[in-house]
């Protein structure tokens, strides 16, 4: 039983709530493609203008992921991966949750810094998230390791929620899980596409800021 209810206090938090936060969040952000900046910035506000929004966020979102994330680099750091003795299809899932969760853990504490930390220390506003997204994505350079932290990231919650099912015996038979394989990597791939075509929303033209907010983004990520 030794770390039985850690394991599974990480695997219950990395699909609620960080799963829901991480759905709401690639929502939001494809409004910057189906809506442009107006609808990017109508999801914004309409997240920030929930009541108690700092308690919701401490403690749906920063929280658990500290929890998720420090336990599981524990877990990726202890795993014994043999893909090369056993290759088989299963196996080598279980190598890739583990090398997505140290990408995902890495890419989200450096997404924060550069957006929701800066607003925290009053260098950036929620109405220039749009314009530090913007000089972000217009960077083949930063836009090409993001596109590797989206997936990295969606493929870890898919692959986990297929874990979930299994470990918390919801998919049992080989059936129920063969089925469960093809709608989370369906789900893998729909979130990849929504995360992905989001970040070509943000590379519009209409949202560039004045210089003013320009430079602060380039501080942000210089």
């Amino acid at each position: 039983m030794k770390g039985y209810y850690s394991r599974k206090l990480h695997s219950l938090l990395g699909v609620i709530p960080l799963g829901g936060f991480l759905i709401s969040h690639m929502i939001s952000n494809y409004k910057a493609f189906e809506g442009g900046k107006e609808g990017f910035m109508g999801a914004v506000h309409f997240l920030n203008s929930m009541p108690l929004v700092f308690f919701l966020e401490l403690f749906l979102i920063w929280l658990p992921l500290l929890y998720h994330g420090v336990y599981g680099l524990y877990i990726a750091y202890q795993a014994n991966n043999n893909v090369g003795n056993f290759n088989y299809e299963r196996n080598i899932r279980f190598m890739i949750q583990r090398i997505t969760g140290v990408i995902t853990f890495v890419f989200v504490i450096w997404h924060m810094y550069d957006t929701r930390f800066q607003i925290m220390i009053g260098k950036i506003t929620h109405d220039e998230l749009g314009a530090v997204m913007h000089g972000i994505v217009s960077n083949p350079v930063l836009f090409a390791l993001y596109v590797v932290g989206v997936l990295s990231a969606t493929f870890h919650f898919a692959n986990g929620l297929w874990a979930f099912l299994v470990s918390w015996g919801i998919t049992v038979g080989p059936r129920a899980q063969r089925i469960s394989t093809y709608i989370c990597m369906g789900l893998f791939v729909v979130m990849s596409v929504m995360f992905i075509l989001a970040m070509t929303g943000f590379r519009d033209a209409e949202f560039q800021a004045a210089n003013a907010v320009i430079d602060i983004a380039k501080t942000v990520l210089s």
